[in-house]
């Protein structure tokens, strides 16, 4: 079965991302395939024909998810109708756990003898991290996995052996060129506090505290990222009261870490991107409180930055909730200031880890098994 249409789904700015890689390297291998499907900005460049812009209801935590449902269910109608009319023979869902698994499930009850797409999930979810039993589900509702770090794999072959998942490594080593660290003659802070807008509006009070507290002590440059226009003009209008300038940026998030001394930032994929250009980083995270207690409950790892997974130590301190205080973070950012050799110990550390990421070609490692994929299903097919 040679795809001849194939629909993507992504709904948050990362999975945006990493879609449109995948895209252009499908693309690559198959040139006349047509792709439809819903996502962002980087989607519709690679090519994939939006129905509409799904990145702009990315949710985090609980109350988002349940402030938005009308809007997904409305989505998810959407989309399904739409597989139904144009039967493409292959759906990707990119990331975005929480609607792609619904809606796979969805589509697979729409299919019929005459239109039976295979089904991938490109990313998988924190499922060893939390809620385990969710891997059975997964093995119901795709035919394939894409996971991005090589323990993944393991864990899904001794809970599901037969569901089948594959490790193509992750996608940075394509997005950025071969880090190299720029020497700075001022410490340099870099803040990042999150590229969604409530991750934004919970951790900025915070980030800004710490860094009036930090410029307090130690002489520094200050300088935060933002993903977008749109995020820039919050951070402008937040009320930062009296402290140190603090230039801001838009994009280009690689320039900034190449000549950062410590970072402070939020959790989640930022913080394997510092680790990816060796900077010691102090993590937070901050969400509702129901989401919190939920978390509390359910959330059985020991950290939650990837790095610290992923070295199984905490090399980046990490405060989360009632702990992420500005005082907290411009202590711990303190302490790294003023150790040389504490970072020089943490970037050696660092460097090991990355290197068991799989290093450049992870989309087209993940196009080639997806090919695989419906290679497989055509000679079933033709036996």
């Amino acid at each position: 079965m040679t795809p001849r249409t194939i629909m993507v789904v992504a709904g948050d700015p990362s999975g945006d991302a990493l879609a449109a890689g995948l895209v252009r390297a499908l693309a690559a291998a198959l040139p006349a395939a047509r792709f439809i499907g819903a996502g962002g900005p980087r989607m519709a460049e690679a090519g994939v024909a939006n129905s509409f812009d799904l990145t702009t209801d990315a949710v985090i935590g609980l109350s988002d998810v349940l402030l938005k449902l009308p809007r997904f269910f409305r989505h998810k109608r959407q989309l399904t109708q739409l597989a139904a009319a144009q039967k493409p023979e292959l759906i990707i869902h990119v990331d975005f756990e929480f609607f792609n698994r619904f809606l796979a499930r969805a589509i697979r009850r729409r299919a019929s003898s005459g239109w039976r797409p295979r089904i991938v999930k490109y990313v998988s979810p924190q499922v060893w991290a939390s809620r385990p039993a969710r891997a059975a589900a997964m093995a119901r509702d795709f035919d394939l996995l894409l996971c991005l770090f090589p323990f993944e794999k393991e864990w899904y072959a001794r809970r599901v052996p037969a569901f089948h998942v594959e490790f193509v490594g992750h996608p940075m080593f394509d997005r950025y060129p071969a880090p190299v660290r720029k020497p700075s003659q001022a410490p340099a802070v870099l803040l990042l506090p999150g590229s969604r807008r409530a991750e934004l509006k919970r951790h900025l009070p915070v980030i800004l505290g710490a860094a009036r507290l930090i410029a307090a002590k130690q002489p520094a440059r200050f300088k935060l990222v933002a993903p977008s226009e749109d995020m820039a003009a919050l951070v402008r209008a937040f009320p930062s009261g009296a402290g140190p300038k603090i230039e801001i940026q838009i994009g280009h998030l690689e320039e900034a870490l190449s000549e950062t001394t410590v970072a402070i930032a939020s959790t989640g994929t930022v913080t394997l991107e510092c680790a990816y250009f060796s900077v010691p980083t102090v993590a937070l995270y901050k969400t509702s409180l129901w989401t919190y207690l939920i978390a509390r409950r359910v959330i059985t790892v020991d950290y939650l930055s990837m790095p610290n997974i992923l070295a199984n130590e905490p090399l980046y301190p990490e405060f989360i909730q009632h702990q992420a205080t500005s005082a907290n973070l411009a202590g711990a950012a303190l302490e790294l200031l003023a150790n040389p050799s504490r970072r020089a110990e943490i970037q050696s550390k660092l460097a090991r880890v990355i290197s068991t990421l799989g290093g450049p070609g992870a989309a087209h490692r993940a196009a080639a098994a997806i090919l695989k994929l419906t290679n497989a299903n055509e000679s079933k097919v033709g036996a």
